[in-house]
């Protein structure tokens, strides 16, 4: 069934389908023929033709070969979020400021869906092996900023989400029980701030706190990621926290003056 649902007379198919093609590429798909993206959206070749044309004519997709890439002019579409309020923006340079000090990667990020989506990113060095940037999306329920987000929702929302979502395993660390999880969401709600040891990659450590407004809504989460080697749990609550919290309470008051 489409995302609009069948009985819906205001949904557009053509522009959901659209939107479909534009979020195939990414995940080191930079360049994708026809085929695979309709296999990535599950349209017919027609179909995934008929969009990549459009997107060539109006400039935000190029194609040569019988492959098909985004051009720059796709940014456009995120302009307005990325506007001099966004959170983005408002983000970049404490995320800098924190990556300076503890000279380790810092990222702000907010959830869609079972995803989180990176919305801005100070890096000093590369720590898992697929590179992140904004944009880039991570399942949430493996990552410490999706599991800091994921405890901010209401608590049957929370529920519903575990209940429905899968829990593949990553690593031997990864949790995969749903029980687990839970208990797991809890703890993090209880104490505002979420370690995630080894579960998405191995030698990837992370801590993320939320991102609050002054009414309490959460509406993104900071995190710093270490290799583990270099900087155990206890040092990341001891030293590392206490930064995130600031800069996290920096961000929320810029974003809600």
């Amino acid at each position: 069934m489409r995302p609009g649902g069948d009985a819906d007379p205001d949904f557009m198919l053509s522009l959901s389908r659209g939107l479909l093609v534009i979020r195939a590429f990414g995940h080191a798909r930079a360049r994708l023929t026809i085929r695979e993206v309709a296999e990535l959206t599950g349209m017919s070749r027609a179909a995934a033709r008929r969009c990549l044309h459009t997107l060539s004519v109006l400039g935000y997709a190029s194609g040569s070969h019988g492959t098909f890439e985004l051009t720059s002019a796709i940014l456009a579409l995120a302009s307005n979020y990325l506007g001099p309020a966004s959170i983005a923006r408002i983000a970049q340079p404490v995320l800098e400021r924190v990556s300076g000090e503890l000279h380790e990667s810092s990222s702000v990020a907010v959830l869609d869906g079972e995803e989180i989506v990176y919305v801005a990113r100070a890096a000093t060095r590369r720590i898992l092996s697929i590179g992140l940037a904004v944009g880039s999306r991570l399942p949430a329920v493996a990552t410490s900023m999706g599991r800091v987000l994921l405890a901010a929702l209401d608590e049957p929302v929370r529920q519903r989400f575990v209940s429905r979502v899968k829990l593949p395993r990553h690593t031997a660390r990864t949790i995969v029980d749903k029980a687990e999880l839970r208990a797991e969401l809890d703890r993090i709600a209880g104490q505002d701030y979420a370690i995630v040891d080894q579960e998405l990659e191995l030698g990837l450590r992370s801590l993320a706190v939320p991102i609050r407004r002054a009414d309490g809504t959460v509406l993104a989460a900071v995190n710093v990621g270490v290799h583990a080697a270099r900087v155990d749990k206890q040092t990341l609550v001891r030293e590392f926290l206490p930064v995130l919290q600031d800069a996290a309470e920096e961000i929320a008051a810029a974003v809600s003056s």
